[in-house]
């Protein structure tokens, strides 16, 4: 079986460095499923190629303790496992490239968070379920994905399609990234494993995909097939994503909020939840600042920074039931619209709450919907005057925060991008918030001031924008705001 990897980055060959593996040596590796081989088809400084092959010795697989077939004892020594990239690809990708995927570059440490141009091409890959199954598991991570049915005999086309395809992949990531994809995703599209599946396999599952995988909206289906559906499992798999306690694997979609009882809400200790329907809008509107909800303030604040931009196209990320969406739709200077999110639950109650089955013509053309991550590139989110995280931040583990940055302002790029979070000094003011407690059960932190603006600078930094920050609610002297908001613009230079 084959993989290849290519990279066309300025000074390709840099990928030889990230591999731990030269360009001008061809290496082989032991392993228990049989050999596999290292080498470069194409070392230039314009395009590197690293392939994969490996060679299955399905004689030894049968000695070994491999799964057995009883009812077709043939089936052990006739079979795909010499061609087609399954579990046992994954098992040679962690061995040959295990530093590589773990982000691991001593020579060079600065190439490890540079995302790269890649290409990954498998021309055979068992895919259960069909050519959709690949598009609906890699898209979400950015992934650009090509595939073309294998044909069971081409010589006789009534017979149709096999369940393979030739799978190539494109995208901009980090090497980590991608081998990690591959490792966790190849499995899972043939949906079977070549060896026993036990609890270690949810340790590798949780180790490598820990990055990615909590926040793809086919995770669950993802846990069961590659744990070749034991379901004990998958929902240990699923519970340790979760990283809340509390939290049921069956829950782990959080982006659609919780009935008022349910957790407590800050906005909620500030005033009364607000209906946002237009109507509700339009009342709440003429109420008094200082007596409206935050979550009506905070909307208020992103709406106002969005039309003194002069944005024409906006693109909500996290956009939850599309409550953002709902306001700017309902102002005809915003004429692109799209609204991300992970959530397929969360975009069924957008897409509800914008009314997108009955709207006329002229205004459904202004906006869509989207299920991606906003951890991950994707070509979708370019091409905006402005994009918007608005309470979203919070969410993301803030290991992952590097790679939001790289997606949003590094690939996507918008001339502005407006950033709200929850200022944690002023936790203190909400009675019913336990001392230290977040204010979700979901947030992975909350920044005081001094660090949003840490972190904002540093990032405005890195990708050529330029920040500038203001309070959202009723700014405490002591405390400050319940809000923090950032605005970046893009310098003209950049």
């Amino acid at each position: 079986m084959l993989l290849t990897l290519t990279s066309t980055a300025p000074s390709a060959t840099d990928l030889g460095f990230l591999l731990h593996k030269h360009p001008e040596r061809a290496q082989s590796f032991d392993l228990s499923v049989g050999r596999a081989h290292v080498f470069y088809p194409v070392a230039t400084p314009d395009e590197c190629t690293v392939a994969l092959l490996l060679e299955v010795d399905p004689i030894a697989l049968v000695r070994g303790k491999g799964p057995r077939d009883a009812g077709f004892s043939l089936a052990q020594y006739v079979n795909d496992r010499p061609y087609a990239a399954s579990s046992m690809l994954a098992v040679a990708l962690g061995r040959v490239f295990g530093s590589a995927m773990a982000g691991r570059c001593e020579t060079r440490p600065e190439l490890v968070d540079a995302a790269l141009p890649l290409t990954v091409h498998a021309p055979a890959v068992p895919c259960r379920g069909g050519v959709e199954v690949a598009e609906r598991l890699f898209e979400p991570l950015g992934w650009h994905v090509e595939t073309t049915p294998v044909p069971l005999d081409p010589t006789i086309p009534a017979w149709g399609d096999s369940r393979y395809v030739d799978l190539r992949l494109t995208g901009t990531m980090r090497v980590a990234e991608a081998l990690s994809h591959l490792y966790v995703l190849l499995p899972t599209l043939d949906a079977a494993k070549h060896y026993w599946v036990g609890s270690d396999e949810v340790d590798k599952l949780v180790r490598v995909g820990g990055g990615w995988l909590g926040a793809h909206p086919e995770r669950g289906e993802i846990a069961r097939r590659y744990l070749a559906h034991r379901g004990s499992l998958a929902r240990s798999a699923l519970a340790r994503l979760a990283e809340v306690d509390d939290v049921e694997p069956e829950v782990l979609d959080d982006a659609v909020a919780p009935e008022a009882d349910d957790a407590v809400a800050p906005d909620a200790i500030v005033a009364a939840s607000v209906t946002e329907g237009p109507a509700d809008r339009s009342a709440a509107a003429e109420a008094p600042a200082a007596t409206r909800p935050l979550a009506a303030q905070r909307l208020d604040a992103v709406v106002e920074v969005l039309r003194e931009s002069g944005a024409r196209s906006v693109v909500d990320l996290g956009c939850g039931e599309g409550v953002l969406l709902s306001a700017l739709l309902a102002d005809p200077r915003f004429e692109r619209l799209l609204g991300v999110d992970v959530s397929h639950r969360a975009l069924q109650v957008a897409a509800r709450r914008l009314h997108l089955d009955t709207l006329p013509d002229r205004a459904r053309q202004r906006v869509d919907l989207a299920q991606s991550s906003v951890t991950y590139a994707d070509a979708r989110v370019a091409g905006f005057d402005a994009a918007v995280l608005m309470e979203v931040v919070e969410h993301v583990d803030a290991s992952r925060l590097g790679a939001l940055a790289r997606a949003v302002l590094g690939s996507a790029a918008p001339g502005t991008v407006v950033v709200t979070t929850p200022n944690a000094e002023h936790n203190v003011r909400y009675e019913r918030l336990a001392a230290g407690a977040f204010r979700h059960a979901d947030h992975r932190f909350e920044w005081t001031r001094a660090q949003f603006r840490e972190w904002v600078g540093a990032v405005a930094q890195r990708y050529g924008y330029t920040a500038r920050f203001a309070p959202v609610g009723p700014e405490d002297p002591e405390v400050g705001p319940p809000t923090q908001l950032a605005v970046l613009t893009k310098d003209v230079a950049a």
